[in-house]
């Protein structure tokens, strides 16, 4: 019904235009002309001065036809409205096409921009999209998340605490001997809008740093040594007592 409308309406600024033609018989100054009597070519001289992708065109109302593959389109110029071909629709606006002529159409009300009279594609502010529509709410179950999309809810989940990381003496800390650790857990569900947030991640505690004893080796080895300097005394201590003794 919406295109029949808009077919009238053009028919209408068409035959305006032929009017305005037959009044002036040529055209009028600063104004673009309608192409009626296309050339050998395909197109009249006159049709050079339509605006981008018209056929056809009037100084009042703008394109009235336009080529190929372009979309017809009525912008509101101040209290008039003037015929435009596009490549594409505006936002609110889908395209039709038919065998005669292609045309922007308005989206419904509550539709911010949509694919087609029966499909939405985004919601004006206070009605959210679902299955292509735009209701006042979201059905149970679901949420609106930050593009008004309903989704469904979803709540935060993390993973297990790890072990408690090494004591830490921070430059801050006054104490000698004191310190912190840490211990964090992995988020493996972030939630949507609506849904319960996580909680904190990680967790710090305050700690006492243990004092790390001295190396074994180094004991062992010093009392080694000292044990291989003692017999290597006593073994030439004997043997000078009992080495016999010569006489000249």
């Amino acid at each position: 019904m919406e295109q029949k409308v808009l077919q009238y309406f053009i028919l209408i600024l068409f035959a305006r235009a032929q009017e305005e033609y037959k009044i002036h018989s040529g055209p009028p100054p600063h104004t673009h002309p309608i192409s009626l009597h296309p050339t050998s070519t395909g197109s009249s001289p006159m049709s050079r001065l339509c605006p981008a992708g018209c056929a056809t065109c009037s100084a009042l109302n703008g394109c009235l036809s336009c080529k190929p593959r372009l979309f017809f389109h009525l912008e509101l110029d101040g209290m008039r409205q003037r015929g435009t071909c596009l490549s594409t629709c505006p936002r609110g606006h889908y395209g039709m096409r038919s065998r005669h002529i292609s045309t922007c159409t308005r989206c419904k009300e509550d539709c911010a921009s949509c694919f087609s009279e029966h499909f939405c594609t985004h919601c004006h502010l206070g009605h959210f999209l679902f299955r292509g529509k735009c209701e006042n709410s979201c059905p149970n179950g679901l949420t609106a998340n930050a593009f008004l999309q309903c989704v469904p809810q979803v709540h935060c989940q993390v993973g297990e605490w790890t072990d408690w990381g090494p004591c830490v003496r921070k430059r801050s800390m006054r104490a000698y001997r004191r310190g912190e650790e840490t211990r964090t857990r992995q988020v493996l569900q972030s939630p949507s809008l609506h849904g319960d947030p996580c909680p904190h991640v990680s967790e710090i505690r305050k700690c006492v740093i243990k004092k790390r004893p001295k190396s074994p080796n180094m004991f062992w080895t010093k009392t080694a040594n000292k044990s291989s300097s003692l017999l290597t005394r006593t073994h030439f201590d004997i043997s000078d007592k009992e080495k016999p003794s010569c006489k000249l």
